[in-house]
This record gives structure tokens, C-alpha cells and sequence, in this order.
């Protein structure tokens, strides 16, 4: 997933040092990632939901990028390939980014549909009109769009997307940085607004698991990830 070079990179980390304009890592950073990863794992054998830092999204296979070190979902997408024979994975990211480096891990590779919803335009630029391919599918929200909009886009673009793709697993980026409180962007997804984004993703495969990416409220973000399990336990 990540080159070696980077990697060795992050495993020898002895300073901090900030490896880009977001991201500062140190000689811990290397364990929390492989922890993070890990669970990430965990999630896809037990159908759970991974809640982890740092999140991983962003992370490109050469470098981090936007607080992320590792891809964490893209790492348990392969392994749900390799240990649990899924053929074919589906991955909905809702965070308010676009998950640039989880779509450039699987770039080309018909295995994997990577789903992005997202304000834009926003950071990280990427994911604009236009940049749908056949193993990715890029939703770009105005900013201000709310649940009725979310779930527009999910009824006319992912789920028929994700139905025509017929994954074995479908692996959510759950990010919830779009929630109407979150400090970071200029979305208005509500709490019910999650356990609904939540009850059609578990509803798209016979197989689920989560993995929390960014939500920088942190009296709210309880509230929506228990919002989210709901969601999940009731497709």
C-alpha cells in the first residue's frame, strides 16, 4: 500500500518532524499508525467500527498528507481481499474531504470502488467535476448541503454505484467533519443525517465495517459516532 521508503521513514522517526504543512509526526507516531491500521483490520473481521487515530484518508503511498499518516481503510481493504476472499470491495467515504489518498492507493485497480461525498470546493482541491473513473466515483457538494442534499446524492449517484459494482464488503471512511458544528468546514449534516448516510451504506453489501476519519467537534463527535452505530445495527 505505502512505499518502503516511506514507511522506514515513519519507523525511524526519532524527532518530531513535521512532514507537511498539517502533519507532525514523532518517535510515537510510528506505533499509534500500526494501531490504527490495526484496528482498522479488526474492524473488517468483525464487523465493527474502528475508532482510531490518526486517521487516514489522505495519506498518499509516498508521503503523508492532512493529518494522515497511513490509509487505514485502504489497508483493510486489502486485507479483507487477501484473509477473507472478498473479491470485490466497496469503500463510502462521507468525510468532508475527499479522499484523495485512499482513491490514488486504489487508482485503476477494478477490485475496489472508491465512493468519495464532499464539499468542494475545498481541501485537499482534489475531486472536483469531472474526475469520476471506473474504479472511483467523486461526489462534490456546494458548501451548505445538508442532509437533504447527502441523501439525494446517495439515492441518484452512490447507491446505484455501489449496487452495479455488487461488493462483498462495503468499508465506510467515516468522517464526520460535516456535521453543522464542526469547526473545519461549512457543511450541515445533522446527527439523524449520519445514521441515515450509515443505514444505506450498511444496506449495499452483505458485509460492513467503519473506520472514523476526521470530526473536530469533541463534545459533538460522541454523539455522531453513536448516531452512526445505530445506523449501521439497523440495516
Amino acid at each position: 500500500m505505502h512505499d518502503a521508503a516511506y514507511v522506514r521513514l515513519l519507523a525511524g522517526l526519532e524527532h518530531e518532524l513535521e512532514l507537511d504543512t498539517d502533519t507532525v509526526a514523532g518517535p510515537t507516531s510510528w506505533e499509534a499508525a500500526k494501531l490504527a491500521a490495526g484496528c482498522a483490520i479488526a474492524a473488517v473481521d468483525r464487523g465493527g467500527f474502528a475508532l482510531v487515530r490518526p486517521p487516514g484518508h489522505h495519506a498518499l503511498p509516498g508521503r503523508s498528507m492532512g493529518f494522515c499518516l497511513v490509509g487505514n481503510v485502504a489497508v483493510a481493504a486489502r486485507h479483507a481481499q487477501d484473509a477473507h476472499g472478498i473479491d470485490r470491495v466497496a469503500i463510502v467515504d462521507w468525510d468532508v474531504h475527499h479522499g484523495n489518498g485512499t482513491e490514488a492507493m486504489f487508482r485503476g485497480d477494478d477490485s475496489v470502488l472508491v465512493v468519495s461525498l464532499h464539499q468542494w470546493p475545498f481541501y485537499p482541491g482534489s475531486g472536483g467535476p469531472g474526475t469520476s473513473d471506473a474504479s472511483s466515483l467523486n461526489v462534490p457538494l456546494e458548501a451548505g448541503s445538508g442532509d437533504p442534499e447527502y441523501v439525494e446524492a446517495f439515492s441518484a449517484l452512490v447507491e446505484p454505484a455501489v449496487r452495479a459494482f455488487d461488493p462483498g464488503l462495503v468499508l465506510v471512511s467515516a468522517g464526520f467533519d460535516a456535521h453543522e458544528d464542526d469547526p473545519l468546514a461549512q457543511m450541515r449534516v445533522t446527527e439523524s443525517g449520519f445514521e441515515e448516510l450509515a443505514r444505506r451504506s450498511a444496506s449495499l453489501a452483505p458485509r460492513v465495517a467503519a473506520v472514523l476519519e476526521g470530526g473536530y467537534n469533541l463534545e459533538t463527535l460522541p454523539r455522531l459516532v453513536e448516531a452512526a452505530l445505530h445506523g449501521f445495527d439497523a440495516a
